[in-house]
């Protein structure tokens, strides 16, 4: 008897389980696309050189904190890498509408975005990346943020 109880009240559980898994879906994913074209280098607190590697981060997003020690590898005496992380720098996500964190932003002297890209990023394709800005003729297979093959 014992064992026919316990029997029915793990079917119920298991289907209540299921019922209610399939009641809540996962939140969809609020990647809008969106990154700036132009960056006013005042507004972020690193030494001018050369190229901006940028990265709009939230404390609290484990691949933000991966794509900003890749990112980090990259500083140089040519290139400074500025890490704008939401809750201590609000103004600037709000600034350059940054609305999907990681944003990685590759930004020229004048502060005109060269490369740009939301979500992950490899370390390879984060050098190249920085390669192809720092000459265009190196790499000219990989996709830059303006390019036809490239998802904005």
């Amino acid at each position: 008897m014992r064992t026919i109880v316990a029997t029915a009240v793990l079917i119920v559980a298991a289907m209540l389980s299921f019922v209610l898994r399939r009641r809540k879906s996962d939140a969809p994913a609020q990647v809008r696309g969106e990154v700036p074209h132009q960056l006013n280098l005042k507004d972020f607190e690193v030494e001018q050189k050369k190229w901006l590697v940028a990265v709009f981060t939230s404390s609290t997003c484990d691949a933000c904190r991966d794509v900003a020690t890749k990112a980090r590898v990259l500083e140089s005496t040519e290139v400074a890498v500025g890490i704008i992380d939401f809750l201590d720098n609000r103004d600037l996500h709000k600034r350059y509408q940054i609305d999907s964190v990681p944003t990685t932003v590759i930004a020229d002297s004048e502060g005109v975005v060269r490369f740009a890209t939301i979500g992950p990023v490899t370390a390879t394709d984060l050098w190249a990346a920085l390669a192809r800005c720092r000459d265009p003729k190196v790499l000219s297979d990989v996709p830059a943020c303006r390019d036809a093959n490239h998802d904005h």
